[in-house]
């Protein structure tokens, strides 16, 4: 396996990108197009909107007319700019190289880059790679560019990190996302508080209900994330907002789900009750056509001692939700190993790169 040269992983972990800061995932898609420059690699750039950062697409192989193996990325982090530079500073301890988005997932997607940069001028068929701005927030202005990718693939492999140890993703929970709003009537709560409706009374008996649909056997849990409300100290809360985080295993469960709580009514006739929202990433579960890819990785895996496994169904979701989804046999926690996403703690391991590299390589070539 190749010896690599850490520094510019270092550096694509100290340029801070979270999502909503598109000049700094902007810099991350610069830093991309440098790294490609000059091989033999084509390089689309697709403008970003709604104030996010842009997307960009590699391209390598000959247009053979088969269906591509597309990779995909995300370049955007949930950590806040100034991080590195105080809570998780970048830095390597032993085998850990530390630093905000090093997980999740910029260290997959560099490894995954260099993969690429090493087939492209072996390549027998198209291979195309996609990085986003936006899978942190849920993909809003990118999942129709992933879409289509899919639709043109063979077979997709998707560079979030692995897990539980080092094992590949095959099946990920479908994911909703909802926004609630209560409307009421305010009084004063010491001398007219019999004229008031109170928004937020209503909103605790609602988030009882929601959180009531959790249901562990089947794989669904409903979560009462952010929640606001009221004016001031003296008055029956006119007001009242809180979200709604929902994870199922099935599309069937999420089509449950997602009617009984968008048809949410208030029990109190003088609050007003809007659910907003859906589903927002359909499951990707593990269809034989998943699991024959995954064998087939399994294989190649071996060859160069590498015990590769998968995990089982994980709760989060990814861009892997989508093209699973539209049937394209896809692989997903192709990344680096290490642990601590979206914490102060994340770090990955520096000794998982060869291997994983490695592994993309010939998944690149002999699928």
């Amino acid at each position: 396996m190749t010896t690599m040269n850490l520094q510019p992983l270092i550096d694509w972990v100290a340029l801070e990108s979270p999502t909503r800061h598109a000049r700094g995932v902007n810099a991350m898609m610069d830093l991309v197009t440098a790294d490609v420059a000059g091989l033999p690699i084509g390089v689309e750039r697709v403008a970003g909107r709604d104030g996010l950062g842009d997307a960009l697409l590699l391209k390598a192989g000959p247009n053979t007319g088969q269906p591509a193996i597309v990779v995909m990325s995300h370049l955007d982090t949930v950590h806040p700019v100034g991080t590195a530079a105080k809570d998780l500073v970048v830095r390597i301890e032993g085998d850990r190289l530390y630093g905000p988005g090093v997980y999740d997932m910029k260290g997959g997607a560099w490894l995954a880059l260099q993969a690429f940069k090493d087939v492209a001028p072996l390549a027998k068929r198209t291979l195309r790679f996609l990085f986003t701005p936006d899978e942190e927030i849920g993909s809003p202005t990118t999942r129709g560019l992933i879409e289509a990718e899919a639709r043109r693939a063979s077979h997709v492999l998707v560079t979030e990190p692995a897990r539980d140890g080092g094992c590949i993703v095959t099946a990920r929970k479908g994911v909703g996302r909802f926004e609630v709003t209560l409307e009421g009537r305010p009084s004063h709560s010491g001398s007219r508080h019999q004229d008031g409706r109170s928004a937020i009374r209503e909103a605790a008996r609602q988030i009882l209900a929601i959180e009531a649909m959790t249901d562990y056997g089947r794989g669904v849990t409903t979560t009462v994330a952010l929640i606001s409300g009221g004016t001031a100290p003296n008055v029956v809360p006119q007001h009242a907002w809180f979200t709604v985080d929902l994870r199922v295993r099935t599309a069937a469960d999420g089509v449950d789900l997602e009617r009984r709580l968008l048809a949410l009514a208030s029990h109190d006739p003088d609050v007003t009750v809007k659910v907003f929202g859906g589903m927002n990433r359909p499951p990707y579960e593990k269809s034989a056509n998943v699991a024959a890819l995954y064998e087939k990785a399994r294989g190649m895996a071996a060859e160069f001692g590498f015990d590769l496994k998968d995990c089982p169904m994980t709760g989060g979701g990814s861009d892997g939700n989508f093209t699973a989804a539209l049937g394209v046999p896809t692989l997903d926690g192709l990344g680096i190993d290490g642990d601590g996403a979206h914490t102060l703690d994340e770090y990955a391991l520096i000794s998982s790169i060869a291997p994983r590299r490695e592994l993309m390589r010939r998944l690149l070539l002999g699928l």
